[in-house]
């Protein structure tokens, strides 16, 4: 009985010693991992950034829901295709140099649209914000697992925590900022991001070795793999989900900008624990591909639910704080199970799955808006839940192809 007890202790002191060293490794960084992770924060704070001022934006424009909602498809659209390119540039600049040309365009675009005079005009600087945004994240995801101390899982968790951060934040700054003007988000991200510039630009010194120049075609090979093509087309139909569940109930919800601020800063906040806390609980007792289609399919049954409870404020705002803790877990696993589905350089992996998965979530925010025009306020959600089951069968019938991401 002594020894049993005694070995349990020795066992438990070994887990708590481990936990220890993985959260010590997580939060002790270079300064240049911590620069980079900043303005990762500020970069995702703009794709939640315009949810509370949507309707402020269709009111003072003179605006449809339809045309408003194509400030995320225009953004997402860029996004989406600069990232197939973004490794080229990358490899033929470096990544420092990258990243500040991705935060300046940022900052001279989100400018660019708090100027606008209507509401294409905001449409277009969107598009030039997707543009800075793609040179930024893909590279900004390989720069961190490459410098980050603790491993790529660590370094992951890191990039996360930063994702779900700005998501948080970036609907809560939108709505004390739109609160005054619709235009004060804008030239408040215009700001930070300036900050991140200099952070970036102070503290993320040049690799010591000439960066290895990719061939413009290497995205597109990538999506050749495999297991990347299996994670890139289960994330497209995972995000035009996402994009609906962010893009589309700001209108049904029915609340002032510092309401939807709130109710979006709840939604990322929920994000930011799961992917930093519960996912690697998660990853650490089961495999990534029973994970990702389990919480697919909670999150289908989450906005299925958001359909039924599309008229009740109290009601939809809790769907979609689930949503976010849902999301926060998938995306975690995701990106985990692209770093290690193939051998390939992690700036190629990353700009080939992203770019995949960002024109899905291009299309969610018109097609959401036509879908309630069409039939009801609740058939977007209905539709996003059939799009993420189609991700969790794309899971869950390829899981033998993703056993590497195991």
């Amino acid at each position: 009985m002594v020894a049993g007890t005694t070995r349990e202790h020795t066992e438990a002191k070994e887990a708590a010693s481990t936990w220890v060293k993985e959260e010590s490794s997580i939060l002790h960084q270079p300064r240049a991992v911590w620069a980079v992770a900043f303005a990762c924060v500020i970069a995702f704070m703009g794709i939640g950034l315009v949810d509370p001022i949507l309707p402020a934006i269709s009111a003072s424009l003179d605006a449809t829901q339809t045309e408003t909602s194509l400030l995320f498809t225009s953004y997402l659209v860029v996004t989406g295709l600069t990232m197939l390119f973004t490794s080229w540039v990358s490899s033929r600049i470096g990544a420092k140099r990258t990243l500040l040309l991705g935060l300046g365009l940022i900052v001279v675009f989100a400018a660019l649209a708090g100027l606008s005079t209507n509401v294409e005009q905001v449409i277009g600087f969107r598009a030039g914000w997707g543009l800075g945004n793609a040179l930024f994240i893909s590279t900004a995801l390989a720069t961190i697992v490459g410098a980050a101390s603790g491993g790529a899982s660590s370094a992951i968790v890191l990039y996360e925590a930063a994702l779900g951060l700005g998501i948080a934040t970036g609907p809560l700054l939108g709505g004390l900022l739109g609160g005054i003007s619709w235009r004060g988000p804008f030239f408040g991200t215009a700001a930070l991001m300036a900050i991140g510039f200099i952070a970036v630009s102070v503290l993320l010194r040049p690799g010591d070795e000439r960066p290895t120049p990719m061939p413009i075609s290497a995205p597109f090979k990538a999506l050749r793999e495999p297991g990347l093509l299996v994670l890139a087309c289960a994330a497209l139909f995972y995000n035009i989900g996402f994009f609906v569940l962010l893009a589309y109930t700001p209108f049904p919800l029915g609340l002032d900008e510092m309401g939807l601020g709130l109710t979006f800063f709840g939604w990322g906040l929920g994000l930011a624990v799961t992917s930093v806390f519960l996912a690697p609980a998660l990853t650490s007792r089961w495999p990534r591909t029973h994970i990702l289609w389990t919480t697919l399919l909670l999150l289908a049954v989450d906005l299925v639910a958001a359909g039924l409870f599309i008229s009740s404020t109290p009601g939809l705002i809790t769907c979609i704080v689930v949503g976010g803790l849902l999301l926060g877990v998938l995306n975690t696993v995701l990106t985990e199970s692209v770093m290690e589905a193939t051998d390939l350089p992690r700036a190629v992996a990353s700009s080939s799955y992203s770019a995949v998965r960002f024109l899905g979530g291009a299309a969610a925010p018109p097609a959401a808006s036509a879908i309630a025009q069409a039939l009801s306020p609740g058939a977007p959600m209905y539709a996003a839940a059939v799009s993420v089951t189609i991700a969790a069968l794309i899971v869950l019938g390829c899981r033998r192809i993703l056993n590497r991401s195991h």
